[in-house]
Protein backbone atom coordinates (compact mmCIF):
# COMPACT_ATOMS: atom_id res chain seq x y z
CA UNK A 1 0.00 0.00 0.00
CA UNK A 2 1.28 3.33 -0.77
CA UNK A 3 1.97 6.24 1.68
CA UNK A 4 -0.78 8.48 0.41
CA UNK A 5 -3.51 5.39 0.26
CA UNK A 6 -2.54 4.53 4.07
CA UNK A 7 -2.64 8.16 5.13
CA UNK A 8 -5.48 8.11 3.10
CA UNK A 9 -7.22 5.15 5.34
CA UNK A 10 -6.09 6.32 8.27
CA UNK A 11 -7.42 9.61 8.08
CA UNK A 12 -10.71 8.17 7.00
CA UNK A 13 -10.58 5.97 10.32
CA UNK A 14 -9.59 8.81 12.59
CA UNK A 15 -12.31 10.74 11.22
CA UNK A 16 -14.85 8.00 11.86
CA UNK A 17 -13.49 7.48 15.73
CA UNK A 18 -13.42 11.51 15.92
CA UNK A 19 -17.50 11.05 15.06
CA UNK A 20 -18.25 8.25 17.36
CA UNK A 21 -16.84 10.52 20.33
CA UNK A 22 -18.75 13.29 19.34
CA UNK A 23 -21.66 11.54 18.86
CA UNK A 24 -20.99 8.94 22.34
CA UNK A 25 -20.62 13.18 24.15
CA UNK A 26 -23.86 14.45 22.39
CA UNK A 27 -26.08 11.24 24.47
CA UNK A 28 -24.52 11.86 27.37
CA UNK A 29 -24.89 15.32 27.30
CA UNK A 30 -28.54 14.49 26.37
CA UNK A 31 -28.77 12.36 29.32
CA UNK A 32 -27.24 14.89 31.76
CA UNK A 33 -29.50 17.60 30.81
CA UNK A 34 -32.24 15.20 31.33
CA UNK A 35 -31.19 14.30 34.70
CA UNK A 36 -32.85 15.74 38.02
CA UNK A 37 -31.78 17.71 39.97
CA UNK A 38 -29.93 19.06 36.74
CA UNK A 39 -26.43 19.24 36.99
CA UNK A 40 -25.61 22.40 35.50
CA UNK A 41 -25.24 26.05 37.61
CA UNK A 42 -27.98 27.99 37.75
CA UNK A 43 -29.61 26.38 35.02
CA UNK A 44 -33.66 27.02 35.06
CA UNK A 45 -35.86 24.61 33.79
CA UNK A 46 -36.62 27.09 30.49
CA UNK A 47 -32.68 27.14 29.61
CA UNK A 48 -33.25 23.00 30.03
CA UNK A 49 -35.40 22.69 27.79
CA UNK A 50 -33.25 25.05 25.54
CA UNK A 51 -30.16 23.04 25.72
CA UNK A 52 -31.94 20.03 24.83
CA UNK A 53 -33.54 21.51 22.20
CA UNK A 54 -30.24 22.79 20.83
CA UNK A 55 -28.93 18.90 20.45
CA UNK A 56 -31.28 18.26 17.65
CA UNK A 57 -31.51 19.30 13.80
CA UNK A 58 -34.33 21.86 12.65
CA UNK A 59 -36.39 18.75 10.95
CA UNK A 60 -35.40 15.76 14.00
CA UNK A 61 -37.97 13.68 15.43
CA UNK A 62 -38.15 12.42 19.19
CA UNK A 63 -40.68 9.52 19.77
CA UNK A 64 -41.64 6.94 21.73
CA UNK A 65 -42.73 3.40 20.07
CA UNK A 66 -43.84 0.45 20.96
CA UNK A 67 -47.27 -0.42 22.76
CA UNK A 68 -46.42 1.06 25.90
CA UNK A 69 -44.35 4.35 24.42
CA UNK A 70 -46.33 5.05 21.81
CA UNK A 71 -49.25 6.53 24.11
CA UNK A 72 -46.83 7.90 26.60
CA UNK A 73 -44.72 9.87 25.14
CA UNK A 74 -46.06 10.02 20.99
CA UNK A 75 -43.91 11.79 18.35
CA UNK A 76 -42.60 15.38 17.85
CA UNK A 77 -41.39 16.62 14.72
CA UNK A 78 -38.96 19.51 14.49
CA UNK A 79 -37.65 21.84 17.31
CA UNK A 80 -40.44 23.48 17.81
CA UNK A 81 -42.75 20.16 18.89
CA UNK A 82 -39.45 18.98 20.60
CA UNK A 83 -39.13 21.67 22.73
CA UNK A 84 -43.03 21.84 23.81
CA UNK A 85 -42.56 17.89 24.33
CA UNK A 86 -39.63 18.94 27.31
CA UNK A 87 -41.51 21.90 28.12
CA UNK A 88 -45.01 19.82 29.37
CA UNK A 89 -41.98 17.41 31.06
CA UNK A 90 -39.78 19.48 32.65
CA UNK A 91 -42.40 22.65 33.70
CA UNK A 92 -43.01 23.06 37.62
CA UNK A 93 -45.94 20.45 38.79
CA UNK A 94 -47.52 19.49 41.60
CA UNK A 95 -46.13 16.35 42.22
CA UNK A 96 -42.31 17.17 40.65
CA UNK A 97 -39.64 14.49 39.33
CA UNK A 98 -37.23 15.26 42.50
CA UNK A 99 -34.83 12.48 41.15
CA UNK A 100 -33.83 11.12 37.97
CA UNK A 101 -30.45 9.67 36.53
CA UNK A 102 -29.65 7.95 33.06
CA UNK A 103 -27.23 4.83 33.13
CA UNK A 104 -26.35 4.40 29.37
CA UNK A 105 -25.02 1.56 28.41
CA UNK A 106 -24.61 -1.52 25.78
CA UNK A 107 -23.48 1.32 23.16
CA UNK A 108 -23.68 0.34 19.35
CA UNK A 109 -22.29 3.58 17.09
CA UNK A 110 -21.83 3.21 13.09
CA UNK A 111 -20.27 6.31 11.24
CA UNK A 112 -21.32 6.68 7.17
CA UNK A 113 -19.57 10.50 6.32
CA UNK A 114 -21.87 13.27 7.84
CA UNK A 115 -24.53 10.73 9.04
CA UNK A 116 -24.55 8.12 11.62
CA UNK A 117 -26.96 6.22 13.60
CA UNK A 118 -26.43 4.68 17.42
CA UNK A 119 -28.30 2.23 19.99
CA UNK A 120 -28.09 2.01 23.42
CA UNK A 121 -30.00 0.91 26.25
CA UNK A 122 -30.26 3.12 29.18
CA UNK A 123 -31.90 2.64 33.08
CA UNK A 124 -33.48 5.20 34.82
CA UNK A 125 -34.43 5.51 38.56
CA UNK A 126 -37.14 8.27 38.88
CA UNK A 127 -38.10 9.61 42.42
CA UNK A 128 -41.30 11.80 42.54
CA UNK A 129 -42.10 14.59 45.60
CA UNK A 130 -44.94 11.91 47.43
CA UNK A 131 -42.36 9.20 47.60
CA UNK A 132 -43.64 7.22 44.41
CA UNK A 133 -40.72 5.41 42.53
CA UNK A 134 -40.22 3.38 39.28
CA UNK A 135 -37.14 2.19 37.64
CA UNK A 136 -37.65 2.48 33.63
CA UNK A 137 -35.39 0.93 30.58
CA UNK A 138 -35.61 1.66 27.40
CA UNK A 139 -33.61 0.82 24.10
CA UNK A 140 -32.50 3.51 22.07
CA UNK A 141 -32.17 4.25 18.46
CA UNK A 142 -30.96 7.67 17.37
CA UNK A 143 -29.67 8.45 14.11
CA UNK A 144 -27.19 11.79 13.93
CA UNK A 145 -26.25 14.27 11.19
CA UNK A 146 -23.27 16.81 11.32
CA UNK A 147 -24.61 20.21 10.71
CA UNK A 148 -21.88 22.71 10.13
CA UNK A 149 -19.33 20.74 11.59
CA UNK A 150 -21.36 19.76 14.71
CA UNK A 151 -22.59 16.37 15.33
CA UNK A 152 -26.74 16.80 16.24
CA UNK A 153 -29.46 14.16 16.80
CA UNK A 154 -31.83 13.78 14.37
CA UNK A 155 -33.66 10.94 15.41
CA UNK A 156 -34.54 10.46 18.94
CA UNK A 157 -36.45 7.00 18.94
CA UNK A 158 -36.92 5.22 22.76
CA UNK A 159 -38.81 2.19 23.33
CA UNK A 160 -39.93 0.70 26.61
CA UNK A 161 -37.94 -2.65 28.21
CA UNK A 162 -39.79 -2.57 31.31
CA UNK A 163 -40.72 -0.35 33.79
CA UNK A 164 -41.01 -1.90 37.83
CA UNK A 165 -42.13 0.09 40.62
CA UNK A 166 -40.35 0.72 43.38
CA UNK A 167 -40.44 0.50 47.23
CA UNK A 168 -41.37 3.83 48.91
CA UNK A 169 -38.06 4.57 51.18
CA UNK A 170 -35.56 2.50 48.55
CA UNK A 171 -33.34 5.29 47.91
CA UNK A 172 -31.99 6.91 52.00
CA UNK A 173 -30.42 10.01 49.83
CA UNK A 174 -31.67 12.06 47.33
CA UNK A 175 -29.87 15.90 46.54
CA UNK A 176 -32.42 19.09 46.46
CA UNK A 177 -29.97 20.22 43.97
CA UNK A 178 -26.84 19.34 42.36
CA UNK A 179 -23.91 21.16 43.80
CA UNK A 180 -21.28 19.27 41.33
CA UNK A 181 -19.50 22.86 39.86
CA UNK A 182 -18.77 25.44 42.19
CA UNK A 183 -19.99 28.95 41.86
CA UNK A 184 -18.41 30.66 38.49
CA UNK A 185 -17.46 26.92 36.71
CA UNK A 186 -19.11 26.00 33.38
CA UNK A 187 -20.61 22.84 33.22
CA UNK A 188 -18.91 20.85 30.42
Amino acid sequence: MSLEATVARLSTELAALRAEADIRRLIARYAYLCDTPLPVPRAQWRERVEMIVDLFTADATWEGVGSFYDNQFGKSRGKDAIRAHFTAFFEPKENELVLNCHYITSEHIEVRGDEAEGSWVHFQPWIFADGRSLLRSSRLFNAFKRVDGVWKMSRYRTENVFIADLPEGWASSIPEKSVLFAPGEAAA
